[in-house]
């Protein structure tokens, strides 16, 4: 089986814990305006790869793994490829290797047939690591094109079944930073009994030039990043209820 790879990074220490090979998958279906890789969008483009060829590239790195580290699949979006990835998974945990989903969870339904097939990754996944973009459903749409309902159903069944996740939250300025919704997310974080870690991350452009380079507009023109101020009020906001 073949799955649509964009690029591999030897040496992650952001996605995951511990030092980390990082898979990022080719294609995701959601349309974030301030997505620093919409390179990764075309389903279409990338290149194609075998679990095996990853699993070999990755164990090149595995002495500097330690304890901790592990393979990280991210994105694009993983879930879009969930026969590729329950085969890389199983491949990966077949040489003891942590593993680690990164995703914004938008492909979730608790519908056959990727209920099934969800739920086998799990299997052997040992992290989620959850985007949620924004908890106001009307704000999500307008930020990422889309609602969020099953992206939260998404965080409840992960808790449902007892599996680790990590929660973050990328906080735009005038798009996701504002106080009620920070505190209703905070709140929601505070239902779930798997949460070990809540990130805010602060909105950047750093990949804005590719926005620019496939020629599509960029919306958040003029959307400067956040103050340390208000990064600090988001953490205080999302970890209130947080009990880890």
């Amino acid at each position: 089986m073949l799955g649509r790879i964009h690029s591999t990074e030897s040496f992650g220490a952001a996605d995951g814990p511990g030092v980390r090979f990082i898979i990022f998958v080719q294609g995701c279906g959601m349309r974030c305006r301030y997505c620093h890789n919409p390179d990764t969008w075309d389903r279409n483009s990338g290149t194609e790869a075998d679990a095996d060829s990853l699993i070999e590239k990755a164990l090149r790195y595995k002495t500097y793994w330690r304890k901790d580290g592990g393979i990280t699949v991210s994105g694009g979006e993983p879930l879009l490829q969930i026969d590729f990835l329950l085969e890389l998974l199983k491949k990966a945990k077949e040489h003891g290797i942590n593993t680690v989903i990164d995703t914004a969870g938008k492909p979730f339904t608790r519908e056959e047939p990727f209920f099934g097939k969800f739920n086998e990754v799990m299997k052997y996944t040992d992290l989620v690591m959850l985007d949620i973009k924004e908890f106001n459903p009307k704000r999500h749409k307008d930020l990422t094109g889309f609602d969020n309902d099953n992206i939260i159903d998404m965080a409840k069944y992960l808790s449902e079944i007892g599996k680790p996740m990590w929660i973050r939250h990328v906080l735009v300025p005038g798009h996701s930073d504002f106080d009620e919704d920070l505190d209703a997310l905070g709140e929601f974080i505070g239902t779930l009994s798997t949460v070990e870690k809540v990130e805010v991350l602060p909105y950047h452009t750093l990949g804005k030039f590719k926005w620019e380079n496939l020629g599509i507009p960029y919306s958040l023109e003029d959307v400067n990043p956040p103050t340390p101020e208000r990064v600090k009020n988001a953490e205080e906001r999302l970890k209130a209820h947080f009990k880890k």
